[in-house]
């Protein structure tokens, strides 16, 4: 399945979303393979945070001036929130940048696989918490919620642009 994933998003062209008054951040959207299964690894925002208090999101925000690319926000930003470390990470490809409707976020967004078990140390001020999906539930076309663009998952809602990115994923996946 990783290299299947990893052939998909390197055989299509990424869709950049560009214009004025954008602000560019990046996204990792980590995958793990653990008894058996694909998994894909969230987090939950904090209510200490400026923006998108609360919700479930993937690791990643704001371009630094200090980044040299928008995967090297991606890989400080999931380092800094929930701690994992670049030599654990391998990037397996982009999905479309996504635009957020209300603070003009440009998301670029970086799907990843990470060795598991991985311990997470969360930064409690930026992430409540973190939890992960079974790919197969979200490959199941009754857990989504084509109204709202959206997912529930064990008391989780995952919506909004985190959806958004995660339905592409989706899409591109049973594509094949």
């Amino acid at each position: 399945m990783k290299q299947q994933i990893e052939k998909i998003l390197r055989h299509r062209k990424k869709e950049k979303i560009t214009g004025e008054n954008l602000r560019a951040s990046a996204v990792l959207m980590p995958l793990f393979y653990n008894q058996g299964q694909y998994h894909v690894l969230f987090t939950e925002r904090s209510d200490e945070v400026v923006f998108h208090k609360g919700q479930v999101c993937f690791p990643g925000g704001t371009q630094e001036p200090s980044d040299s690319s928008l995967l090297q926000t991606a890989l400080r930003e999931s380092e800094e929130e929930i701690g994992l470390e670049t030599k654990d990470i391998e990037i397996l490809g982009e999905l479309d940048d996504s635009l957020t409707f209300t603070t003009n976020y440009v998301i670029s967004p970086f799907v990843a696989f990470i060795s598991h078990p991985h311990s997470l140390r969360t930064n409690g001020r930026e992430v409540k918490g973190a939890f992960s999906v079974p790919l197969s539930f979200l490959m199941d076309e009754a857990n989504f919620k084509q109204d709202s663009y959206a997912y529930e998952y064990e008391g989780h809602i995952i919506w909004g642009a985190t959806a958004r990115i995660l339905r592409q994923f989706i899409d591109l996946l049973k594509s094949e």
